[in-house]
């Protein structure tokens, strides 16, 4: 399935202009807020009689299905600001959302007691998500096909560091040892540029497309970039957290940390995506220098 392309770069797609404008009125405005990357095609919309609203197509058909999906089910439970799904056309892959006030917490500098704060805040949002399924899911998850292991190798090969190849694939034998963890709704994506922080202090998180039930450990992983060197911020996490990870989920999050890594650096070489592809590396080397301390 393809989506139409635009013949003016900084605008979507006629159809899809049309698809928003159904919904919400006359747009005066667009603005691209795609991120740095290839696949990436967001729009801020700004109604001729007010209001404010992202516009968004997927690069895929499952990205699309997940993102509709978590705003029609778990999504509306979050204490927590989130978008609203106002309408959503499932052959253009597109999704027309409510706009949530913030700036991403990725860049931002704040004084080590904020930070603790913060990182307190985003715990108990991880919670929320965690806890916010009408009712438990039948089966529990075990580590990817290892098939799937082996395409990533495959593509992310050249780009790997000496050593990098024998470190995943020795931690990814570990997981026949590992029991599978129960799933819960997750956002997938968890991260600091897909939580929005607010002039009052507030929390919001964005961007669903890569929600779908797994173990709770799966949006722990992308995150623990953020307090790598900063044990603190680890710690005030996990208190707003609630609960300390079980000892199969320490062991999930260091199998599913170097996938995440392995993933990371294969996406982001193949799609211009420089950020993914350094967060591979760092996660890479930080799992390593772990694994055999000086």
């Amino acid at each position: 399935m393809s989506t139409a392309t635009s013949t003016h770069p900084d605008l979507p797609p006629e159809e899809v202009r049309r698809l928003a404008e159904q919904a919400v009125g006359h747009i005066a405005t667009w603005t691209d807020t795609s991120w740095a990357r290839e696949s990436s095609r967001v729009w801020r919309a700004h109604g001729a009689d007010g209001g404010t609203w992202y516009v968004k197509i997927h690069q895929n058909t499952r990205f699309h299905h997940r993102e509709v999906d978590a705003y029609r089910s778990w999504v509306p439970r979050l204490p927590a600001a989130a978008p609203t799904l106002v309408t959503a056309d499932s052959a253009l892959r597109a999704v027309v959302i409510t706009a949530v006030p913030g700036q991403p917490l990725h860049g931002l500098a704040h004084p080590p007691e904020q930070q603790q704060h913060l990182f307190h805040q985003i715990g108990a949002l991880a919670a929320a998500i965690h806890r916010s399924a009408a009712g438990p899911f039948p089966t529990a998850e075990g580590v990817p096909a290892l098939a799937k292991v082996e395409r990533h190798l495959e593509a992310a090969r050249p780009y790997l560091n000496p050593g990098d190849e024998k470190f995943i694939r020795s931690t990814v034998a570990r997981a026949e040892g590992v029991p599978p963890l129960d799933r819960v709704p997750t956002h997938g994506d968890f991260q600091l540029r897909n939580l929005l922080l607010d002039q009052d202090g507030s929390l919001a998180v964005i961007d669903f497309e890569r929600s779908e039930p797994g173990p709770a450990i799966r949006d722990l992983v992308r995150l623990a970039d953020a307090w790598a060197t900063q044990p603190r911020l680890c710690d005030a996490f996990m208190a707003g957290y609630g609960r300390e990870l079980t000892p199969a989920e320490e062991e999930r999050f260091v199998i599913d940390s170097a996938l995440d890594a392995l993933s990371g650096i294969q996406y982001g070489t193949t799609h211009s995506d420089a950020e993914t592809q350094d967060r591979g590396h760092r996660t890479l080397a930080r799992l390593r220098a772990q694994d055999h301390p000086q």
